[in-house]
């Protein structure tokens, strides 16, 4: 179509979880909650492991990385929810809404590549020990970290600089809660096949490649730990990967759910679902799961209480 016969779009509004307005309180209620415990975990995770000298190591390296990301991806997304439960129509200006949308990919794609290199990094602990402080030195760790973030910014830049030439004309309203790939192409008046292709092509890279990459190092892990042959030490290599695997499974699970599907197979109020997941739900799981089930993140926080109650 060609652009010049149609009137552009502004403003967007989004359309949020619900239309039922009985349930709008109680909704914003829940994720102000929410929202309040994944800011208060994910700083305290970063401060805890900032201030704990035995926390200096690769994994919490990658750990306080991963908090950073939970943090900035929730602060992208809920707010702005959070106004939709309140006002009558939450309005979202064109440029607000792009700027949304490219933070939000970054980080989405960011987190699931941080969850490889904490997977990698936990194969080397367990399957290379000896090695373990070579292999993952801090030269390693740093250019794994940019590497991730880097990954993000070209995935996001590619995706934003393709939805800029798309054509809004049929409707301003976004069957979401946020700015999202395929709720902004439904209101789109040009052809959506390239990108449509694009969120195919680059989801399946930046969700099935880490997600191959954190199945691989558990293979090689799960082998291993067979291998132990003591209980003790079985339940020890176990129990620093569990943790790490509950992330994994709700993080890609719902990803993959909402992009590796064409957009006519999924329905938006599903992917509405989906997306709570993790966008909103992990973020605040991750600091909990991390916390309340590792020994090293418990004693430093302990430690630390103990010395400012005595200084």
């Amino acid at each position: 179509m060609d652009p010049g016969n149609h009137s552009t779009v502004t403003e967007f509004v989004l359309a949020g979880l619900t239309e039922q307005p009985e349930i709008q309180l109680p909704l914003f209620l829940l994720f102000l909650v929410i929202y309040m415990v994944t800011v208060v975990g994910n700083l305290g995770m970063i401060t805890l492991i900032g201030l704990s000298s035995p926390l200096h190591t690769p994994m919490y390296c990658f750990l306080s990385s991963l908090s950073f990301i939970d943090l900035c991806q929730s602060t992208v997304i809920t707010p702005k929810m959070l106004v939709n439960f309140v006002t009558e129509k939450n309005i979202i200006s064109y440029p607000e809404c792009m700027t949304q949308l490219y933070f939000f990919i970054i980080f989405a794609i960011a987190e699931g590549h941080m969850l490889a290199a904490m997977a990698y990094d936990r194969y080397v602990a367990i399957c290379n020990p000896l090695l373990y402080n070579i292999i993952m030195s801090y030269h390693v760790c740093f250019c794994l970290t940019v590497g991730v973030y880097i990954l993000g910014i070209i995935g996001s830049t590619v995706h934003t600089g393709f939805m800029l030439r798309v054509f809004f004309c049929k409707t301003n309203v976004i069957n979401h809660y946020f700015c999202d790939l395929f709720p902004l192409l439904e209101l789109s008046c040009s052809s959506n096949y390239i990108n449509e292709l694009l969120v195919l092509v680059l989801s399946a890279f930046n969700i099935l490649t880490p997600a191959l990459a954190v199945l691989t190092s558990y293979i090689f892990i799960l082998s291993n730990i067979l291998r132990i042959h003591s209980t003790e030490g079985r339940s020890k290599a176990f129990s620093t990967c569990s943790s790490h695997i509950s992330g994994v499974v709700v993080f890609f699970g719902s990803a993959a759910f909402m992009y590796l599907q064409p957009s006519s197979v999924s329905s938006m109020d599903e992917g509405k679902v989906s997306s709570v997941f993790y966008t909103i739900i992990v973020p605040m799981l991750n600091p909990l799961i991390y916390s309340l089930r590792n020994k090293d993140v418990k004693f430093s926080l302990k430690k630390i209480l103990d010395s400012r109650k005595y200084s």
